[in-house]
């Protein structure tokens, strides 16, 4: 029996006059068996498993992991921590959430929560192999892998309750429009934006499907950020805003995904959450100042344009905490507490 709903939800208003209660939090997830997070998507939520891929998808150089505990690149997108990597933490899981390619991964972690995510991938298959990452396919098939080594550390009915009870999060997206839809001739001669993003949805029930018949029964599945507000495509469209047509994609995508998840939860006898995103993002890039940000327009490393290779070795802002972009692309790690922190408190107020 699937107990209460108590996955990560966001909300896209922001409190910061109350702090986590830790303790609390830990306390009913301990309560309700919650064993552990899997992490599947992209590079929000790559903590470097494209490393040792021939790719350009991969940032395992400085200044990337400027932050992080000892100050190395781990192959994480950002300045240090992911979002997922501070809800593992906060529910007392581990610091850090590994990559399942790490070699160096120890079956002691294999308890606590494992990432398969891959910057570049997609819900398209496609759109990995634009940039020869891991598909969302593959993802799956290395978490059938990681459930055998898993059955063989802890013993198979130990393993099954583990993944009985864990969090499946899903992360991805943004990709299949900008990397591929986009840019590359294919996707956009096939079908048109209101028809590709079914198909997209087609392929994210596919997979949901398959993350079911392996075990998944609680899911959380990230709607789409404001992609029209990343600093890299304002600048490609030369917008002084953020590019409306490219969010209003984002909204009726995220429309699309809350609408495919109401309709699973009932016919597989899985809980799904939507984590949105959406609203507590643009809000923070519209009132930098009332999250505590300087700037929001632009990353900070480099000139603010560079993302990935681009950015390699280049000098970063002085104060990384006051930007809401590390990078042209992705977020910092003081964005990513935001998101966690306002994550982990609605998770809060739902068990008053």
């Amino acid at each position: 029996m699937i107990m209460r709903a108590f996955v990560v939800l966001l909300s896209v208003l922001v409190v910061h006059a109350q702090a986590i209660d830790v303790a609390k939090l830990r306390l009913f997830a301990a309560k309700n068996n919650l064993s552990c997070i899997y992490v599947f998507g992209d590079s929000s939520v790559d903590p470097g498993n494209n490393n040792n891929l021939i790719t350009d998808q991969k940032v395992n150089f400085l200044p990337y992991g400027k932050d992080f505990y000892d100050g190395r690149p781990t192959g994480r997108f950002s300045n240090g921590r992911l979002a997922t990597d501070l809800i593992a933490d906060a529910l007392g899981h581990t610091k850090y959430i590994p990559a399942y390619l790490d070699p160096n991964l120890t079956n002691a972690q294999l308890v606590n929560g494992i990432s398969f995510a891959s910057g570049g991938s997609g819900f398209d298959d496609l759109t990995a192999q634009l940039s020869n990452v891991i598909s969302l396919s593959k993802q799956l098939e290395y978490f059938r892998e990681y459930k055998a080594r898993l059955g063989r550390h802890v013993g198979k009915k130990r393993a099954q309750e583990i993944v009985t009870n864990a969090v499946f999060l899903l992360s991805m997206g943004t990709n299949d429009f900008l990397q591929n839809y986009y840019v590359e001739p294919t996707r956009s001669k096939q079908f048109t934006i209101e028809k590709y993003q079914d198909f997209l949805i087609s392929a994210m029930s596919k997979y949901i499907k398959a993350m079911h018949a392996e075990g998944a029964r609680r899911l959380t599945v990230v709607g789409m950020e404001p992609f029209g507000c990343v600093p890299l495509i304002r600048a490609l469209k030369g917008t002084v805003g953020c590019a409306e047509d490219y969010n209003k994609i984002a909204i009726s995508f995220n429309s699309k995904i809350k609408s495919l998840m109401a309709t699973l939860e009932p016919s597989l006898g899985i809980t799904n959450f939507y984590t949105d995103i959406y609203g507590l993002i643009l809000d923070t890039i519209h009132n930098p100042k009332k999250y505590g940000f300087v700037e929001a327009s632009k990353g900070c490393c480099g000139s603010g344009l560079e993302f990935m290779e681009s950015c390699k070795g280049l000098p970063t802002c002085a104060d990384r905490s006051k930007y809401v972009y590390w990078d042209a692309v992705h977020f910092t790690e003081e964005m990513y507490k935001i998101i966690s922190d306002e994550a982990l408190k609605t998770l809060m107020k739902t068990l008053a």
